[in-house]
């Protein structure tokens, strides 16, 4: 079978306007970014807030392993299969970052018949709305260093300076970097470089509700402190204006469509293991206006993703899912079972069974938040009858239907089960804002929020708290943080700090290592174990194997 690039470039699509006339969007809705790429336009986002919201499905998984499990290609293949059957639907999805598309991953708009098209551009440059935020960024690290450098009347101290660069690649090299070197070239220090995907103006744009919150979270966030421990934000350095002009075209969604002529929206794309890992609000809610079902994912696992789609996203937005789906394959519950990689194409129930307590795990923390579940078995050649009828078999033991899908092979028609499961699910969830029940209350102190998550999602026995951490969550619940949600940032493949322990550990102690204050994105990031938020490169990256053809065309995508 051709790659997901090649099927992505033999598909023929749609005018992008004949896509956004399907969901009632016109000419003037519209800036066109070629034929098959628009953003939507202010005038046309100000004309779906007067029309009635759909439903939001979200779309989940078990802990990622290196068997793949295919949460963005459900999320599609869902949303092509619910407007297959009759259920007028529009997808919501975030945008890759060139960090993974060239690091270990690959690209990320689905695969097989089941993407987002045209999947070349998405995953490269796309509208560059990556590019204005990595500007965005970095404006505001200049003039950090300019208001030291030329003294300034804030007391910022450049020894205390908090905010790093940014660039959207992986680099590892620049984890840690010295600047100011030079004798002219500004005050010494130490600094280092986040993937973009990580900063804290990607997670701002994601959860800003308009242009005045955009600018309003941007002044917010905190690049250092003084000698006496004040912290000084953007606003204070007259940055966030500038800032959130780099950002004026970003913050417009991107309207493109499946290869089953599905409308779907790619806006934003923070990290789920190091920030909220969830597409814009700004897309969600007009994903939610131009549908009956908004179908949408958060990266990761449930334990991460879907853990700070609902704790933070929704807290902040008031938005709150009919049904989600926890997306999982037979591979990987065999790898949770404890079979090595390259043994996973033969036949193993016991296995399956054995790595199921991961699954099973996902379910119970879902249910735990009031959602109505339904597992979808994301199907692969080397699949047997009997392991998919083993998990099957398990998720009705504990109270859900599981569907075996093969939208990856058969686009929307291998997922028409699934999305009859889950309409009917959304259908009976009346009150889905009333039935959400969150982790933890507004007014319980930080610490105790992330002892909650670690506790009630994780299964730990308790957290270990570094000095420097605790002193941190003292200081910020002092100046007035103490409300904010917190953002776990762990390794997304275990539900501990270790990422080689498998399965549904329970009883061990979670290591926390330092905090940050993200006060414009609205949340306190906890910060467990080894995480990085600059990523490397692999031995054999997938940069490697991208090309351009004699044609002009982008080869070795997938």
């Amino acid at each position: 079978m051709p790659g997901d690039i090649e099927i992505s470039q033999a598909a023929t699509l749609e005018p992008i306007q004949q896509i956004a006339a399907r969901v009632g969007i016109g000419a003037e809705g519209l800036e066109p970014y070629g034929r098959h790429i628009a953003k939507l336009s202010r005038e046309g986002l100000a004309r779906l807030a007067d029309r009635p919201a759909g439903r939001l499905i979200l779309v989940t998984a078990i802990n990622p392993t290196a068997a793949g499990e295919g949460k963005t290609t459900t999320t599609i293949g869902l949303g092509d299969a619910l407007n297959r059957i009759g259920r007028k639907t529009v997808v919501a999805l975030r945008e890759p970052s060139l960090g993974p598309v060239f690091g270990r991953k690959g690209g990320a708009t689905g695969g097989g018949y089941a993407q987002v098209a045209p999947m070349d551009r998405i995953n490269l440059h796309f509208t560059g709305d990556f590019h204005a935020i990595s500007a965005a960024h970095n404006l505001l690290a200049a003039m950090v260093d300019n208001a030291i450098y030329w003294g300034n009347d804030r007391g910022l101290e450049a020894r205390r300076v908090t905010w790093r660069r940014a660039v959207d690649m992986n680099d590892r090299a620049l984890r840690q970097v010295a600047i100011g070197l030079g004798g002219t070239n500004g005050a010494v220090r130490e600094t280092g470089f986040d993937i973009t995907v990580a900063s804290e103006v990607m997670a701002v744009l994601c959860l800003a509700e308009g242009p005045d919150d955009l600018a309003a979270r941007l002044a917010r966030i905190v690049v250092g402190r003084t000698r006496e421990g004040v912290a000084v934000t953007a606003g204070d350095l007259e940055a966030a204006g500038a800032m959130a002009a780099l950002l004026s075209e970003a913050v417009l969604p991107n309207l493109v469509q499946t290869l089953g002529g599905t409308p779907t929206l790619v806006h934003g794309g923070p990290f789920a293991n190091i920030a909220h890992g969830c597409n814009s609000v700004t897309a969600t809610r007009a994903a939610l206006a131009l549908g009956e079902f908004a179908v949408t994912e958060a990266g990761f696992g449930a334990d991460l993703g879907a853990e700070k789609f609902l704790n933070i996203k929704c807290r902040s937005s008031g938005l709150a899912p009919s049904a989600a789906v926890i997306v999982a394959t037979v591979r990987a519950l065999k790898l949770q079972g404890g079979v090595a990689k390259d043994a996973l194409g033969s036949e193993d129930v016991a296995a399956v069974r054995a790595g199921f307590v991961n699954l099973a795990r996902h379910i119970e923390n879902l249910h735990g938040f009031g959602l109505p579940v339904v597992v979808a078995i994301n199907a692969f050649f080397s699949d047997t009858a009997e392991e998919q009828a083993a998990i099957v078999e398990l998720c009705a033991a504990h109270g859900v239907e599981a569907h075996i899908c093969t939208h990856w092979a058969d686009g929307g028609a291998g997922a028409e089960g699934l999305a009859h499961a889950v309409a009917a699910l959304a259908d009976a969830n009346a009150d889905p804002g009333g039935a959400l029940k969150l982790t933890y209350a507004d007014d319980l102190p930080l610490e105790q929020k992330i002892r909650t998550v670690a506790q009630t999602l994780y299964r730990a026995s308790d957290i270990a708290l570094s000095a420097a951490a605790k002193k941190d969550l003292a200081r910020f619940e002092a100046e007035g943080h103490g409300h904010l949600p917190v953002c776990m940032a762990k390794t997304p493949y275990s539900f501990t700090a270790d990422e080689k322990v498998s399965g549904a550990p329970q009883g061990f102690i979670l290591p926390l290592d330092s905090v940050r204050l993200s006060a414009g994105a609205g949340f306190v990031v906890a910060l467990c174990g080894a995480v990085n938020t600059m990523p490397g490169l692999p031995r054999v990256p997938s940069a490697e194997r991208i090309g351009l053809g004699p044609d002009g065309r982008i080869t070795g995508l997938d």
